[in-house]
């Protein structure tokens, strides 16, 4: 077996620190790097708190690629039907992709649609329209800048926009641009999907970035995701893009996130021993299906 599966591979910031100042991110990164890893995650949610510089300097000493993430709030909410609202939440997703083109990021994903949390209505064909609007220029400002955007399927507690690959698939189809690819995880298709194989068929060679996370957000493997499935669809679309492991735990807080995520229990408490543990996990499914 050899020990560079196809795919890099990627771990999120959280598992390893809640916030992103300057001495969390060294030590973010320095983890990451010992880890194994060729990407660190970031996620904005704490961006006033990151300086753009100096951890692109630390990404690139440690040699490790940046993907940064987000979702917006219920007052900068693109799917809201408040033009103030729209505009609020535009701005915060062009900022976002300003500080990751900075961090040298060629790729801006997440829930880029709507607010991260539990919706009391469904979307409105107007809510709808705006994110198509604002999802345009965006992906405009991001092909200007040799990068593509990421819309994550996200479960029906996170949003009322994507709850689907056929949900995405669709939305991209409306916003129209090359560069606006979808994000699959296994954690919200365990809830939504039928299955982990029809999805990654059906999204085929538009899909852009893959979070591997198990049905409880712990060690991969202890709960009852069928990853074996899951690898063997990325394998049938020669999938070669970004597979990047996403876990939380109460022992890692985040003073935003994790209330939205709702990340309640303790689910670990050695973030590095977790990452190790996931890139072994990964990367042998990978080299599995790359021998089959």
């Amino acid at each position: 077996m050899t020990d560079r599966p196809t795919s890099k591979l990627g771990v999120h910031a959280l598992v390893f620190s809640g916030g992103t100042t300057p001495e969390e991110v060294t030590e973010i990164v320095r983890q990451a790097r010992d880890a194994g890893y060729d990407i660190l995650e970031l996620s904005l949610h704490d961006a006033r708190s990151l300086d753009v510089a100096a951890a692109r300097a630390e990404l690139d000493a440690a040699g490790l690629d940046v993907v940064c993430s987000r979702g917006l709030a219920f007052d900068a909410d693109v799917s809201s039907d408040d033009p103030a609202v729209v505009a609020k939440g535009a701005a915060l997703l062009q900022d976002s992709l300003q500080i990751t083109h900075g961090l040298g990021g060629t790729h801006f994903t997440g829930a880029l649609y709507s607010a991260l949390g539990k919706y009391g209505a469904p979307l409105s064909a107007a809510g709808r329209a705006n994110v198509v609007a604002t999802l345009q220029e965006l992906a405009k400002e991001a092909e200007g800048k040799g990068m593509t955007l990421g819309l994550e399927v996200c479960n029906r507690y996170e949003t009322n926009v994507v709850n689907t690959a056929a949900d995405a698939l669709r939305l991209a189809d409306d916003i129209g641009a090359d560069n606006v690819l979808v994000h699959l995880d296994t954690y919200h298709m365990n809830i939504e999907e039928d299955d982990f194989v029809r999805p990654v068929l059906l999204v085929g060679d538009r899909l852009g970035y893959v979070h591997v996370g198990e049905n409880h957000r712990g060690y991969l493997g202890s709960g009852h995701l069928d990853f074996t499935s899951f690898f063997h669809a990325l394998a049938a679309i020669g999938y070669r893009g970004p597979v990047t492991f996403e876990s939380f735990s109460s022992a890692v807080v985040s003073p935003t996130l994790s209330n939205d995520l709702a990340i309640w229990r303790n689910l670990w408490d050695d973030g590095p021993a977790l990452a190790a543990h996931a890139r072994r996990f990964v990367a042998d499914h990978l080299e599995a299906n790359r021998a089959a």
